[in-house]
């Protein structure tokens, strides 16, 4: 039902970086998660696009931008690199998506309230059917100071109601567990 052209689902995974989970909750609960939907995606031959962030931060080549051990890209799968948190923003993940055909994208990775939330909302902004792997994104807690805090807990169970409960014209949003996620070959 996308607004988009093509008839494909690709499988995005967002900065599944050691510098980035270190500290994340439920860090190896959700890449033992992100890596069964990996499984599953190759299995049924949809494509597979890794997006990795890199700043001043979390420098290119440094430990910490480094793909977590458990989860490393195929050399055949896509890579994009990124510097702001929509992996749409300033890269070739739009264009790469239409030249594979992708009019829905199924969207794992890190961290919740920045990235994942930033490429969720642009996938719906530009017309893709959307399905967030509802285990199988993370985020560490929020430090707002002054003894306040949100927990990651919340910060994840946040988006996933917003995903599940998001209405855009011509477009599908849906939140599905890890083990309930079906891909179909094409």
């Amino acid at each position: 039902m996308s607004t988009r052209p093509g008839s494909k689902t690709a499988l995005v995974v967002v900065d599944v970086q050691a510098g980035v989970v270190a500290d994340a909750w439920a860090r190896d609960a959700v890449v033992q998660n992100i890596a069964h939907v990996l499984t599953r995606a190759r299995a049924s031959r949809v494509p597979v696009i890794w997006v990795q962030h890199g700043d001043d931060e979390l420098p290119p080549g440094s430990p910490g931008w480094q793909w977590v051990a458990e989860l490393q890209p195929d050399p055949q799968e896509l890579r994009i690199d990124k510097r702001h948190n929509s992996s749409f923003e300033d890269t070739p993940l739009l264009a790469e998506l239409d030249r594979l055909g992708v009019n829905h994208v199924v969207l794992t990775g890190a961290a919740t309230n920045w990235c994942i939330r930033a490429t969720a909302y642009g996938a719906l902004e530009r017309g893709f059917d959307l399905t967030l792997v509802a285990d199988g994104h993370t985020t560490a807690d929020l430090d707002l100071g002054a003894g306040r805090r949100i927990p990651a807990e919340s910060i994840v169970e946040d988006l996933n109601a917003a995903m599940q409960w998001l209405s855009y014209p011509g477009r599908r949003n849906a939140v599905v567990a890890a083990a309930d996620l079906r891909f179909t070959a094409p």
